[in-house]
């Protein structure tokens, strides 16, 4: 257990190294509301992003790992499961991605349509998140124990969590010019 806080606290602390190494203007990140797709401030987000996720999913099995704790035979029901789980989810980082580019490319001409598409969206992915996690939680605990399962839930939650805390920790608040 010691080890999945180190691991966390390191990944917190990435985080703010890389927030604050590429934190744009007191009012708003670089590249936000830049018109042209190809200026180097919205490929500097696009590639901070694609980082972010990159680091996770290397981290993220390797944490998964440790917390899980799997016996041979857990491990040999629980890790096809999981590979399930992480291409679905994948999709859904794919459209929170895609949104954060939506969001950045209207930021500084936000209307009440696009800011509620943004928001829509959100709560959108939110919900399907969730569902999925759901799905995964009921085939992981019939096929190894509700502990197991909620092991799993505990740690995607986590993780979850905190790249969400590194992307909107880039992004303004709407009005926020």
């Amino acid at each position: 257990m010691k080890r999945l806080y180190a691991c966390l606290a390191c990944a917190l602390f990435s985080a703010s190294m890389l927030l604050s190494q590429t934190a744009g203007s007191a009012s708003k990140p670089a590249g936000l509301g830049k018109q042209s797709p190809s200026s180097n401030e919205e490929m500097n987000i696009r590639a901070y992003i694609e980082l972010i996720r990159t680091d996770v999913r290397n981290s993220k099995s390797e944490i998964v790992s440790e917390v899980m704790s799997l016996d041979a035979t857990q491990a040999a029901k629980f890790w096809p499961i999981y590979k399930e789980f992480e291409a679905d989810y994948k999709v859904l980082g794919d459209r929170i991605e895609s949104l954060v580019l939506k969001y950045a490319e209207g930021f500084d001409k936000i209307t009440d349509q696009l800011a509620d598409q943004v928001a829509t969206e959100v709560l959108n992915i939110e919900d399907q998140r969730q569902q999925l996690k759901k799905k995964y939680y009921e085939r992981l605990k019939q096929s190894v124990g509700a502990i197991t399962a909620a092991r799993f839930l505990q740690v995607e939650n986590q993780l979850e969590r905190i790249l969400d805390l590194q992307i909107s920790a880039q992004l303004p608040v709407i009005g926020d010019r």
